[in-house]
C-alpha cells in the first residue's frame, strides 16, 4: 500500500534561513514560496516544506538515499560547499556499516540530515535527482514515548513491515519509506542529539488510494483531520500523517533489491 515518503513538512524559525541552506547551499529547487512558507522539490516524487513558527522547534532527523558508487564524490561536494560534517567519537565523519555508508550534517534549525548509500540498492532503477543525486527520502525519525504503540499502529493500520522490533528502536517499512520509530530516551547518532518529537507532517504515497479511504472507517473520529478523494490526513501518537495517491510504481522496492522485498 505505502510506496514512499512523498513529503515532509517541518517548522522553522526562518524562511530565509532554510532558503539559504536548502536552495543556495544544497541546490534544492524551490517548488513554491511565500512570506511564511517554502517548499523544495529534492526529487520529482518528494517535497520538503518549511513553515515559519514562533514556537520552540524540536529538530527532526531525515535521510536521503544516494547512489553507493557516487558517495565519495558527494562527500567531497559537501566539503566544497562549506557544509560542516558531524563527527563520531573517533573523529571520523564518514561511517561504513555492514550494508553501506553514511554521513551526517545539520541545517540552521538543528535538523539532523543524513546522506546514506547501500551497496545492494540498484542504481539504475530511479533516476538520481539534483546535485546530490538523490534517489529517494529513505528515513524520517519519529521519536515517541511508547515505541510499540506507534509501531503496532503503523503495522496494523498502514500494513507496513517491522524490522528488528524492540521497545527501543524500530524500522517500520513501506515501499522505500523507512520510518525510524525510536524511544525519546535514545539519542540520535552520531552527536548524541536528544530525540525530541518534532512537529511535522509526514506524507506517504499510497498505491491503492481507494482502499486507504476505506481504512478511515476503522479509525476513531478524533484521528481524522481531513478526508477527500485526493488526500487523507490523520493524527496518531501526536504525529500528523498525510496520504496521497502515489507517483511511484509499486514494484520499485523490489527492483531496487531492498531486503524486505
Amino acid at each position: 500500500m505505502i510506496t514512499h515518503f512523498a513529503g515532509l513538512s517541518l517548522n522553522t524559525v526562518s524562511i530565509q534561513g532554510v532558503k539559504q541552506f536548502y536552495h543556495h547551499q544544497l541546490g534544492f529547487p524551490i517548488q513554491s514560496s511565500s512570506k511564511y512558507a517554502i517548499t523544495f522539490q529534492p526529487t520529482p516524487d518528494m517535497t520538503l516544506t518549511f513553515e515559519e513558527s514562533h514556537e520552540p522547534i524540536s529538530p527532526a532527523h531525515f535521510a536521503f538515499e544516494v547512489p553507493y558508487s557516487q558517495f565519495d564524490v558527494l562527500v567531497d561536494q559537501l566539503h566544497a560547499r562549506g557544509i560542516t560534517l558531524l563527527t563520531w567519537p573517533d573523529g571520523e565523519a564518514v561511517k561504513a556499516f555492514e550494508t553501506g555508508i553514511n554521513v551526517y550534517f545539520r541545517d540552521g534549525d538543528g535538523n539532523l540530515l543524513e546522506l546514506i548509500a547501500h551497496h545492494y540498492v540498484q542504481g539504475d532503477v530511479i533516476v538520481p535527482s539534483g546535485d546530490w543525486q538523490i534517489l529517494y527520502m529513505r528515513e524520517i525519525g519519529m521519536p515517541v514515548d511508547d515505541v510499540r504503540e506507534l509501531t503496532q499502529w503503523m503495522r496494523e493500520t498502514l500494513q507496513m513491515r517491522v524490522r528488528d522490533e524492540s521497545d527501543w528502536f524500530n524500522f517500520v517499512i513501506g515501499g522505500t519509506a523507512h520510518a525510524v520509530v525510536v524511544s525519546t530516551q535514545r539519542r540520535w547518532i552520531p552527536i548524541q542529539m536528544v530525540a525530541l518529537p518534532p512537529r511535522m507532517t509526514v506524507t506517504f504515497g499510497v498505491q491503492d488510494f481507494g482502499r486507504l479511504l476505506q481504512m478511515k472507517e476503522q479509525l476513531d473520529d478524533q484521528e481524522i483531520i481531513e478526508c477527500s478523494e485526493s488526500e487523507l490526513i490523520i493524527k496518531s501518537c501526536n504525529y500528523i500523517f498525510r496520504f496521497v495517491p502515489s507517483t511511484l510504481a509499486m514494484d520499485i522496492p523490489e527492483r531496487l533489491h531492498l531486503p524486505h522485498f
